[in-house]
């Protein structure tokens, strides 16, 4: 457990410390944020932020990470590694898009497709690797089961494995994406499902079917649990002290290198930790965002009219006169709502597998 506590602090620690350099490294180099017209009229002070701080906390995470493994000699693993491949993946494509947008000036970056490829190509590569490397009782990183609390129904082979893990990796990276159009939305949001999963890799580590001694009915098979849990401390440490930064009004935005990234790292560990449909519930708030894009498009290309003055679900809110804190914090209740109704599932799962 020495583990998660040093990877939680120090993810914490680097974040707090770091960011404001990168923060004065970015305005110098005039690398700031571009304000679409058709946005709320009230984020034009907005323009000029420094963006790409998503760098911040991936940098942070990573070298938690290592330096938990050194501080405490013990050895990474397949699982952990992966996870962060995920991440820093999907935060290089998000790079690649934000450096586009700052230097040509404009509110798009990467064209669709090129965006796409990057994203594809990251996730192939993470949901491939993510079957192989079994352990000495057979256990890989993933399973090419579905999952909910744990491993259910039958095996749906490879194939089928990689185009799920795909969907799961695009609809998070671009539901976080979604998410952050306001001060520490995104983030705040964040640290609490990373929260969650720190918990569920402390549970499943104790529960684990690896465990001769406590090992009975319910016990969880995954390959490597307590280093998801560091991995998601990590996180959720980074993501926090990123969170000083960015809160209204933000020095920093995290860009779409970071909404990639953490996206990703969600991902991740949920399809690491078999919860991947649980992570629907832990993750409720960037679901009921991206819900609320696909339920606006829908609605206008059927009917010619909008259910919401304006999408994602965020903006509507602003344009009825709530200020962006108030939007924020009652977000911030949702999501905190959603993990502890997703961990209620998860150790109601555990009881009934009893």
């Amino acid at each position: 457990m020495k583990q998660i506590l040093f990877s939680g602090t120090i993810g914490l620690f680097l974040t707090l410390i770091g960011t404001p350099l990168l923060i004065k490294l970015l305005a110098k180099k005039g690398y700031g944020q571009f304000i679409r017209d058709d946005g709320p009229r009230t984020h034009g002070s907005k323009k000029g932020t420094p963006t790409m701080g998503g760098i911040s906390f991936i940098l942070a995470t990573i070298i938690a990470y290592v330096v938990t493994k050194l501080i405490t000699s013990s050895d990474p693993t397949f699982s952990g590694v992966l996870v962060l491949f995920l991440m820093a993946g999907m935060g290089l494509v998000g790079f690649l898009d934000d450096y586009i947008k700052i230097v040509k000036q404009r509110s798009l970056g990467l064209r669709a497709k090129a965006k796409m490829a990057g994203q594809l190509i990251v996730g192939i590569a993470f949901a491939v690797l993510s079957l192989q490397f079994a352990d000495l009782r057979g256990q890989t990183p993933a399973s090419d089961r579905l999952s909910f609390t744990q491993d259910f129904g039958w095996q749906i082979g490879p194939v089928i494995f990689v185009i799920w893990a795909l969907f799961m990796i695009l609809a998070m990276s671009n539901g976080v994406n979604l998410t952050d159009g306001l001060d520490g939305l995104a983030t705040g949001a964040s640290v609490m499902v990373f929260g969650a999963y720190t918990f569920i890799g402390i549970w499943q580590h104790q529960e684990s079917c690896a465990n001769q001694i406590t090992a009975g009915p319910g016990c969880y098979e995954v390959r490597d649990p307590l280093d998801l849990a560091v991995v998601a401390s990590a996180l959720m440490g980074a993501c926090f002290g990123f969170l000083w930064w960015n809160t209204s009004p933000a020095k920093i935005f995290m860009g779409d290198t970071g909404s990639l990234a953490l996206g990703g790292a969600l991902a991740g560990l949920a399809i690491c930790s078999r919860t991947e449909l649980l992570l629907a519930i832990l993750g409720g708030l960037f679901v009921l965002i991206t819900m609320s894009v696909v339920i606006q498009v829908g609605s206008f290309r059927l009917t010619g009219k909008r259910v919401f003055r304006m999408a994602p679900l965020q903006h509507h809110f602003e344009l009825k006169g709530w200020s962006e804190v108030l939007v924020v914090v009652r977000f911030w209740i949702i999501q905190g709502m959603c993990v502890i109704v997703g961990l209620g599932i998860f150790y109601g799962g555990w009881q009934a597998a009893k």
